[in-house]
């Protein structure tokens, strides 16, 4: 299950832990049934997996958390060989499966990460400054203590929608060359002592400022695009694509892919031997969010919105990444986790 982005931290629980979101419908979208292979792009504590098992179908599910992995290991054994884990990031589906019937991603920080203070992800507890969902790699504190104010800036701007972002940014700067930012509490309260927080202030001053170091540093939105156009390349013709979202940012990257990919257009006639595009996927409705019930269960979910869209049997298309709109972001060199 995917914990809401915009959640305070301090407010959240872990009550709604192991409650799937949207599982009913994912379940509508994909449709799974006995032989057929269904990849669970983001199995975190294996809800949307375990679900599918239920139907018949084979799942490969893949996570970069090898936390997640390893907690999976004995349904991966109950499963009877219907059931293969694979450490990687989401966006390599495409490397550990030749074809699928069907693709789901569930799309941001799982609540088992969220809810682990030593992750780094939240300041509900004190932890480390880290956030990498693969235990790899750059860490929130590295970026924190080494970029500079105007990246920094950006990073909170694009990702947080912090509209502080510059103020948050030069107090970092000029704190940390009297001490690095090592820890989660303390970020949170140099940003909630520089900014303030009204009475009405409905999240933490930090959040925002926490969603967009999460996401850099896991390279969440370039993780999608890239998921997405791996699960072009490997559904079937009749396969089915649900992707749930928990942040604007997010479900504008998807929207925009099943908008463009269920759009057929020819050369123009100025133009003859422009190539003809056409749709490799149809839309499945349009964006469904949780009903009142299951917010109220699991109050992590009100933030959710699932995408879904069917495999036609036109090839995959090539060469179209800047469909996605990703916002220009510093430049770091990300070392493989596979």
């Amino acid at each position: 299950m995917m914990a809401g982005h915009g959640d305070d931290p301090h407010a959240v629980g872990g009550l709604a832990r192991h409650i799937p979101v949207l599982l009913a419908e994912v379940l509508d979208a994909l449709a799974p049934r006995a032989g057929e292979t269904i990849v669970d792009g983001t199995f975190g504590a294996g809800g949307y997996t375990s679900a599918i098992l239920d139907r018949g179908a084979s799942v490969v599910a893949i996570d970069r958390d090898p936390d997640a992995i390893a907690a999976g290991r004995a349904l991966e054994q109950q499963a009877g060989g219907r059931l293969r884990l694979v450490q990687a990031p989401f966006s390599t589906l495409d490397e550990h499966v030749e074809s699928a019937d069907g693709v789901v991603l569930d799309i941001g920080v799982s609540s088992m990460q969220l809810d682990q203070g030593e992750r780094g992800f939240s300041f509900r507890s004190d932890g480390p400054l880290d956030m990498r969902m693969a235990q790899a790699g750059l860490s929130a504190a590295d970026v924190v203590n080494s970029f500079k104010a105007g990246d920094l800036a950006r990073i909170f701007g694009f990702l947080g929608e912090e509209r502080h972002a510059g103020r948050i940014a030069r107090m970092i700067e000029s704190r940390r060359e009297k001490k690095p930012f090592e820890r989660t509490l303390d970020l949170a309260d140099a940003i909630e002592t520089h900014i303030g927080r009204g009475p009405k202030d409905k999240i933490h001053p930090a959040t925002r400022v926490f969603q967009a170091l999460r996401i850099f540093v896991n390279d969440e939105l370039g993780e999608l695009a890239r998921a997405l156009l791996a699960a072009e390349r490997v559904l079937k013709p009749g396969g089915r694509l649900a992707v749930v979202t928990f942040h604007s940012l997010e479900d504008r990257i998807v929207k925009r892919f099943i908008a463009d990919r269920s759009e057929a257009a020819s050369g123009s006639r100025h133009m003859p031997d422009a190539p003809v595009r056409v749709a490799t996927f149809r839309k499945a409705g349009g964006g469904v969010t949780p009903g009142e019930a299951e917010t109220a269960a699991n109050p992590r979910a009100r933030s959710a919105r699932l995408r879904a869209a069917i495999r036609t049997e036109a090839p995959a298309r090539t060469g179209d990444f800047s469909i996605f709109g990703l916002p220009k972001l510093p430049a770091v060199e990300r070392p493989g986790e596979r």
